[in-house]
């Protein structure tokens, strides 16, 4: 005989429509004995998410921007307990759920059983639904603990030249703080890739997830395109799901999400005082000046960043031959490394598409957007993102 547990779930998260979720919300209220089953399948899905390559960021992500905050917080609460008993999680884990107690703070959930229980059986129905898609590293269970190590001195010089450009008011500083923190972790990706070929250690490319979010997402899925590129990273945009996998070894990585994050809350804020300065002149096409911002603040990122690149490559290239008879050795270890993204990009992704960018319609918008994108540092890549 089919317990409660399974008549509900077989109503709501197998049937269509809201009829079933009534009805497999009125047997679990009525039934406060299956409260702990309910929960223990809440955690056997999201362990079944994380055998097909979603990791936590990825599932709260989702669950924000397709429920609300009841189902957010059930999420988080047991995204908690389903990790907890882990001996060891992957390496991008702890920071996810980190900031997932940070961004998840309290509210107030529903207090009578039905409601409750028609949370739970919605975030459910979502989270079955979740199909494979391409792992971004090995799922919890299956890692094995490595050294622990601090971050570099250089990560964090970078890091707080990032947060003086993000809160600087004079866009000049800003500029000259974002292009001295591309300088350095472009320094940053030559000193590990020649100490990565002097050591002939086994390093080899990872992928990270990360968020891109509605409005304007096209935009902001070129930005990340172009600083991936110019630290010599992939790319890959997954438009339904909202989130860019990102290829490349692990210090480059590390400078792609600490870049683009600045960028996007620069952006942010040189669009805003732009906006502010056309309301006042009258004009009201607040969406489309923003959307032609953003596209012409992303279009011109790349080349700003690949200058501060090709400077750093050069300088390194000089020191190199001052130290070496071989004038041109780190060339090659970077050709090295560029083949082996891309062959790790395309065996994670076989199959990718790009995109035809459209809705620029705002001359201003343009305008604004690239002088604010000129005062960052940042320029452009004529093609949209690849998409799996």
């Amino acid at each position: 005989m089919d317990s409660v547990i399974d008549r509900a779930f077989a109503a709501a998260l197998y049937g269509d429509g809201d009829d079933g979720l009534d009805t497999g919300a009125s047997l679990l209220a009525a039934d406060p004995e299956a409260d702990a089953e309910l929960r223990r399948r809440g955690e056997e899905y999201l362990h079944r998410a994380w055998r097909h390559g979603w990791q936590p960021a990825d599932v709260v992500r989702l669950v924000r921007r397709d429920l609300d905050d009841p189902h957010v917080r059930l999420a988080a609460d047991l995204i908690r307990a389903e990790t907890a008993r882990y001996a060891h999680l992957p390496p991008r884990w702890p920071a996810q759920l980190a900031d997932l107690d940070a961004n998840t703070g309290p509210g107030s959930d529903p207090r009578d059983r039905f409601t409750r229980a028609t949370v739970h059986l919605q975030l459910y129905r979502l989270l079955l639904r979740l199909p494979p898609i391409e792992p971004a590293g090995p799922p919890p269970g299956d890692t094995v603990p490595g050294p622990v190590h601090g971050e570099p001195r250089t990560l964090t010089r970078i890091r707080a030249l990032l947060a003086k450009a993000e809160a600087t008011g004079y866009p000049e500083e800003a500029e000259a703080l974002t292009a001295k923190a591309q300088e350095l972790m472009a320094r940053h990706s030559l000193d590990e890739a020649l100490l990565a070929a002097r050591t002939h250690a086994k390093d080899v490319p990872t992928a990270c997830r990360i968020g891109v979010d509605a409005p304007y997402e096209t935009a902001k899925a070129i930005l990340l395109d172009a600083v991936a590129a110019a630290n010599h990273c992939r790319a890959v945009w997954n438009e339904a799901y909202g989130f860019s996998t990102v290829v490349g070894f692990d210090a480059d990585l590390e400078s792609v999400e600490l870049l683009h994050t600045s960028l996007l809350v620069q952006g942010t804020a040189a669009m805003t005082r732009a906006e502010a300065g056309q309301r006042a002149a009258g004009r009201k096409r607040t969406k489309t000046f923003r959307q032609s911002f953003l596209m012409a603040y992303a279009h011109r990122i790349g080349g700003r960043l690949a200058e501060a690149g090709e400077h750093a490559v050069r300088e390194a290239a000089a020191e190199e031959a001052g130290e070496s008879r071989d004038a041109a050795a780190l060339l090659p270890v970077l050709a090295t490394r560029d083949v082996a993204v891309t062959d790790h990009t395309e065996r994670m992704f076989p199959e990718t598409t790009t995109t035809r960018v459209r809705g620029v319609t705002d001359a201003e918008g343009w305008h604004h957007g690239t002088a604010a994108a000129d005062r960052a540092h940042v320029a452009p890549r004529d093609r949209g993102p690849a998409l799996p």
